[in-house]
């Protein structure tokens, strides 16, 4: 993992080479045909399979309001949680390709989960048509206000001098959160508890009641609570700074090498036709280069960059890649 840029850095370094306008091209070169042109007629069911006012549903609902905007249609949330996000893509892998249901996968839902769950009735590659890449956010490694640590490094030595006694709060077992704190675990030589739970609001929720000690939380779902002092950033998981947590510092600066990214996506069932997925990617585009887009994500830790749907199917690949390496070195299983 180490040197290894995110998906979101390549692709905003290429937006700062080139600019939005360059980029925009790209996706919009030649005119969509009358039939796409003519979708939709009706509104647009947008599946979030993680409960409300987490990180995806956030993502979800900043850019469903854009979105339906340009399409001339509402794009309605449709919150489908459980099984660490697993209950709202089968949702969707099951419904018509017609897109009129798309849904946000997510680096755990989409890339993790398939790795640790291997009896899922539905398959990332086989049973997805990416429809485009929206941009990531750095996880960030939270503590309750009691915890006696306000450095990475007091935090590792806390859990060194009481093994096993540190409770860390999931939102369930293999998901993005879970991997990312036994990955930590691995690289820190510390020994902590999971306390799983049914979606990252309930886990905020007790982090912030003091009922578990510390969660590693994708930053756009923590930044209210860090700010109102509810809970406390050590530091945050990617290898760069970001703008919207300032004086934030990285744990790769205590753990070298240490690099964990959520990242969001759209999707659509296989087989949905590519003039409609052509028209989706080219409506996205222009809602991820509106300046309150940007804005509103940027204010909550997410790095928007957009990308055409070869460029998220690739991606995909290499993620899946990468994690499947992971899950199996710490032989973590689904429940």
């Amino acid at each position: 993992m180490k040197n290894r840029q995110s998906f979101s850095s390549r692709i905003a370094s290429l937006v700062k080479l080139i600019g939005w306008v360059a980029l925009a091209s790209v996706a919009v070169a030649a005119p969509l045909p009358a039939q796409a042109q003519a979708y939709p007629n009706k509104p647009i069911r947008l599946i979030v399979p993680f409960p409300p006012a987490g990180s995806t549903d956030i993502v979800a609902r900043t850019v469903a309001e854009r979105l339906g905007a340009a399409l001339g249609q509402n794009v309605i949330i449709d919150n489908k949680p459980g099984a660490t996000g697993a209950i709202g893509l089968e949702a969707l892998a099951r419904a018509e390709p017609d897109g009129y249901t798309i849904g946000l996968g997510t680096i755990g839902s989409i890339a993790i989960n398939p790795m640790v769950n291997r009896k899922l009735s539905w398959d990332p590659v086989r049973d997805f048509a990416p429809i485009g890449y929206v941009g990531s956010t750095p996880f960030a490694l939270l503590v309750n206000p009691g915890v006696k640590a306000n450095t990475v490094a007091q935090f590792i030595a806390l859990a060194k001098a009481k093994p096993g006694k540190l409770t860390y709060a999931t939102g369930g077992n293999g998901g993005s959160q879970h991997v990312a704190a036994v990955l930590l675990e691995e690289m820190a030589g510390i020994s902590m508890t999971q306390i799983p739970y049914k979606g990252s609001g309930p886990a905020l929720v007790d982090l912030m009641s003091g009922q578990v000690d510390a969660l590693i939380e994708p930053a756009v779902s923590a930044a209210p609570h860090i700010k109102s002092g509810k809970v406390r950033a050590l530091a945050l998981t990617g290898l760069q700074h970001s703008p919207g947590f300032p004086g934030v510092p990285l744990v790769t600066d205590t753990v070298p090498g240490y690099d964990v990214s959520a990242w969001f996506a759209l999707f659509a069932p296989a087989r949905t036709p590519h003039i409609v997925i052509a028209r989706l990617n080219e409506e996205l585009d222009k809602v991820l280069r509106n300046p309150h887009v940007i804005d509103r994500l940027g204010q909550v830790g997410v790095d928007v960059a957009p990308a055409s749907a070869a460029q998220l199917g690739e991606f995909l690949k290499s993620e899946i890649a990468k994690w499947d390496k992971i899950v199996k070195k710490a032989n973590i299983t689904a429940e």
